[in-house]
């Protein structure tokens, strides 16, 4: 029986940038405007948080904002003081020590960021996504985000972090990317894709994000089609992660999913 017992989806950011950075090969030139999104699930045994957002500090800081953003492929996301996580967790009456485990889907800057707040937390990365990360494999990973970081649970495989609530793993845009399964106490599971799928165009046509691991589409396609099959088998909604009218249909914060 899933430990589940409520589920929100967080609004971290926003950002803007060209459509063939989240479709391979389709929409160069036409820009679009995506979320940041984290995700905060709480359970009979804790809170577990899925990806963390932007680090608010090289967005606030002129100096740390030119030394990150500065000659960068993307423009800087629009953090808004209201959308930090500190700041979202308050509003529920919470503070960043009332979170258990962080779950880090992929480690790029958009998703991991906010670590510094979080480091107290059990914090979950598939391994070879955390030596990705040291390489750096990409430009999107900003060695910086994760140096406050003393200890990380690795793992190299799918796991139940509790009792309705399961790791995925769909590697292709990062070299260890996860998506999540949550079974909620009411209605259909939610699959989580992450960055495996940005938009719902991606699980649609089922075309690769943009950026791929080395380069190779074939991993990211065979993940959306394993996320795809995953949803037909438990009937899970699929949740793209940087798509804004998907999230706005379902954006009620801070009421939450049961």
């Amino acid at each position: 029986m899933t430990q589940v017992r409520k589920f929100w989806p967080l609004l971290t950011g926003l950002h803007s940038y060209e459509k063939a950075v989240s479709i391979r090969n389709r929409g160069h030139g036409e820009m679009i405007e995506a979320p940041i999104l984290a995700y905060l699930i709480e359970t009979a045994n804790g809170r577990i948080l899925y990806d963390v957002g932007c680090d608010y500090r090289k967005l606030e800081d002129p100096a740390l904002r030119q030394r990150f953003y500065e000659g960068f492929e993307l423009a800087p996301p629009i953090m808004r003081e209201e959308d930090r996580l500190p700041s979202r967790l308050e509003r529920l009456g919470l503070t960043p020590k009332d979170v258990d485990v962080v779950f880090l889907g992929h480690l790029h800057f958009d998703h991991a960021g906010g670590l510094h707040e979080f480091c107290h937390a059990e914090l979950h990365v598939h391994e070879k996504e955390l030596q990705a990360a040291r390489e750096p494999a990409d430009s999107a990973y900003f060695a910086d985000d994760l140096a406050p970081v003393k200890s990380w649970r690795c793992t190299c495989c799918e796991y139940d972090l509790t009792p309705g609530v399961r790791a995925i793993e769909t590697p292709g845009h990062t070299a260890g990317h996860m998506s999540m399964l949550i079974e909620l106490p009411k209605g259909a599971p939610i699959l989580l894709c992450g960055d495996a799928a940005d938009l719902t165009e991606n699980l649609e046509d089922e075309i690769a994000p943009g950026l791929c691991y080395r380069d190779d589409e074939a991993d990211a396609l065979a993940s959306i089609r394993r996320l795809k099959q995953l949803a037909k088998e438990t009937g899970a909604e699929l949740w793209p992660n940087h798509d804004l009218s998907f999230f706005r249909a379902w954006d009620s914060f801070p009421l939450w999913r049961e």
